[in-house]
Formats: C-alpha cells, sequence, structure tokens
C-alpha cells in the first residue's frame, strides 16, 4: 500500500481546466444588463435591422459581398450562438432576481410580524387603560359628589346656626 493516498483521505480532483476567477457580482450584473437590453423594443430593431442588412447583402450582392448564400447556414449559426449565450445570461438574472425577491419578502415578513407585535401591544395597553377608566372619577362624578357635599356643608351650617339661635342667652 502506498503512502501517498491513504484510504483514509478522500481523493482529491484535479481539473484539466485553468482555474479562471470571476466576480460574480460583477458578472452578475453584467448578465442582468444583457437580459434587461434583450428584452426590449431596441433590440429587436437592432436584431431586425442586422437581419434585413445579411439578408439584402447576400441575395443582392453588393459590391461582390455574398459570403452567406440562401439558406443562410452562417446567420442560423450566429442565431444558435446568440441563443445559447442569452438563456444562461437570461437564467442567471433570473435568479438574481429571485434571490432578491426572496429577500425582500424576508424583510417585508419580519416588517409585518413587528407590526403585528406592535399592534398587538398598543391593543393590550388600550384594553388596559379602558379598565383602568372604569375606575377613574368622571367630571360629572366630582360635580355630583362636590354639590353633595356641598349641600351637607349647608345644612351643617344651618343646623349649627340654628342651635345658637335655639340656645338661651345669658
Amino acid at each position: 500500500m502506498s503512502e501517498r493516498n491513504p484510504l483514509s483521505q478522500p481523493k482529491t480532483r484535479r481539473s484539466w481546466l485553468p482555474k479562471v476567477s470571476l466576480d460574480s457580482e460583477a458578472f452578475g450584473a453584467f448578465a442582468e444588463a444583457a437580459a434587461r437590453f434583450m428584452g426590449t423594443g431596441k433590440f429587436i430593431v437592432y436584431m431586425t435591422v442586422f437581419v434585413i442588412t445579411w439578408i439584402t447583402l447576400n441575395v443582392v450582392g453588393i459590391y461582390g459581398f455574398k459570403w452567406d448564400k440562401y439558406p443562410f447556414i452562417l446567420l442560423n449559426l450566429f442565431f444558435s450562438t446568440q441563443a445559447s449565450y442569452a438563456a444562461p445570461l437570461i437564467l442567471l438574472a433570473q435568479n438574481r432576481q429571485e434571490v432578491r425577491d426572496k429577500m425582500s419578502l424576508d424583510e417585508d415578513r419580519r416588517i409585518a410580524q413587528q407590526s403585528r407585535a406592535d399592534m398587538d401591544f398598543l391593543a393590550r395597553e388600550i384594553a388596559s387603560i379602558r379598565m383602568h377608566l372604569g375606575e377613574l372619577a368622571t367630571r360629572d362624578f366630582v360635580r355630583g359628589e362636590l354639590r353633595s357635599e356641598l349641600r351637607d356643608l349647608a345644612e351643617r351650617l344651618e343646623r349649627t346656626a340654628q342651635d345658637k339661635d335655639d340656645q338661651p342667652r345669658e
């Protein structure tokens, strides 16, 4: 058994491809810009002008330009190549948008939970205030109590005055 590659260690894979490091954010931004551009009317107009020019030059042959004759195989190859690059770029842009949407949804959910907790707290506080308001004296109650006390005081004063009048004077 060789000591170079013990069986307890997993075998490392060696790639024959060169290691390429790309800034995923920059490439993602490029993919989104490309996908955004491909979804515009301007892109359709540019492609239409390109195809009309290509076909015109190859059918009419102005100045001897006839590099792609009638079935336009080179033009089809061009479109196939474009499609093979466009599809992954569009998918990458969609994936990035999906991640942003998920983050936004998570943030919205967090804010909704906080709002719900705040509303529950406020509802409990309002209920507590209402319960304590039942124990508080209202303005009308206080006025009624003061009037009653004033009447009682007036009656006592009258009795006291009558009692003084009723007492014999010396």
